[in-house]
């Protein structure tokens, strides 16, 4: 498995392991083969991914995770499964990038009673399912993709983070 780790910020300590397993998590879920698989992934502060939310999505403002995909897999008629990567034509599976920001995850943890590493997990698991074409905008959608957070979470011993 490829994955380009970029710590910006300092305080981000272990966040390798845990982009390791919800990644192995969430690729064995969807039968992808992991050696294949590239992602690249920030770790940031508020600073940093308010302008890249300003820039990419036109809202100025820190938010906890961002992810681009490097192809468009999402289905187009709501509530459907996206499309299943496919290798490129050197065999590798690029799935696109994430941005994550210390700042904000660590402050929703500590608003929810959440330890920082699952909520971390269950973010990095959000932006993977993003890169795999999964959303959340149309409600049949969110429905789908919440329902896969849950159980990939669940089967890595970490509470449904739904539940308040």
């Amino acid at each position: 498995m490829a994955i380009e780790l970029t710590v910006e910020d300092p305080r981000w300590r272990g966040l390798e392991a845990l982009v390791d397993r919800a990644a192995q998590a969430v690729f064995h879920r969807f039968d992808l083969d992991a050696e294949l698989c590239e992602v690249s992934v920030l770790a940031c502060d508020d600073a940093h991914i308010a302008a890249l939310n300003a820039e990419f999505r036109e809202k100025p403002s820190p938010t906890n995770v961002l992810s681009w995909p490097a192809e468009d897999l999402s289905p187009e008629a709501a509530g459907d499964i996206p499309d299943h990567p496919q290798p490129d034509f050197t065999g590798e599976i690029a799935l696109g990038d994430i941005a994550i920001s210390f700042d904000t995850c660590t402050r929703e943890a500590a608003e929810a009673g959440k330890p920082m590493d699952d909520h971390v997990t269950h973010l990095i698991i959000h932006g993977l399912l993003h890169l795999l074409g999964y959303d959340h905008i149309r409600d049949p959608d969110a429905t789908l993709m919440e329902g896969l957070e849950v159980e990939i979470l669940g089967k890595m011993g970490i509470d449904n983070p739904y539940i308040i």
